[in-house]
C-alpha cells in the first residue's frame, strides 16, 4: 500500500533547529568566505602603507577609523573560528571525535573558544 509522506510545503529556513555540529559547519563556512573576501581590502591598505608618505597618512586614517575597527573585529572571530573549527573538521578526518557525544563536546569547545579569542582580539582592537 502506498501512503502519502507528510512533507513540507513551505521550508522555512527560520524554523529549523541545527545541532551544534551543523551550527558549526556553516560558521566554518561563513568565516572561510568572510576571510576570502577580506583579502582584496588588505591588498589595497598594503599598497597605501607602501607608496609614499601621502599614502601612507590615508592608511593610518582608515585604520583608526570606526568602521575599519569594525571590520576587523568581525574578522578577528572569523579567524579564530575558522582556524579552531578547521582543527576540528582536520581531527574528524582522523577519526578522532568521532562519536555523537565527542563531536557535541568538540563542537561546543570549537564555538566557545572560537568566541574567547573574539573577544581577547576584539579587546585588543578597541583599546
Amino acid at each position: 500500500m502506498k501512503t502519502k509522506q507528510k512533507r513540507p510545503k513551505f521550508l522555512n529556513l527560520l524554523q529549523i533547529r541545527l545541532p551544534v555540529t551543523g551550527v558549526n559547519s556553516i560558521a566554518h563556512r561563513v568565516s572561510g568566505t568572510l576571510l576570502f573576501l577580506a583579502i582584496p581590502g588588505f591588498i589595497y591598505l598594503f599598497n597605501l602603507s607602501l607608496k609614499d608618505a601621502q599614502t601612507f597618512a590615508q592608511f593610518t586614517q582608515i585604520i583608526h577609523s570606526t568602521s575599519f575597527k569594525l571590520i576587523v573585529t568581525m574578522l578577528a572571530w572569523a579567524i579564530g573560528h575558522h582556524l579552531l573549527a578547521g582543527i576540528r573538521f582536520l581531527l574528524t578526518d582522523l577519526d578522532v571525535g568521532t562519536s555523537l557525544a565527542a563531536s557535541r563536546r568538540f563542537a561546543w569547545t570549537v564555538n566557545i573558544a572560537g568566541i574567547v579569542v573574539f573577544a581577547i582580539i576584539a579587546a585588543r582592537i578597541w583599546s
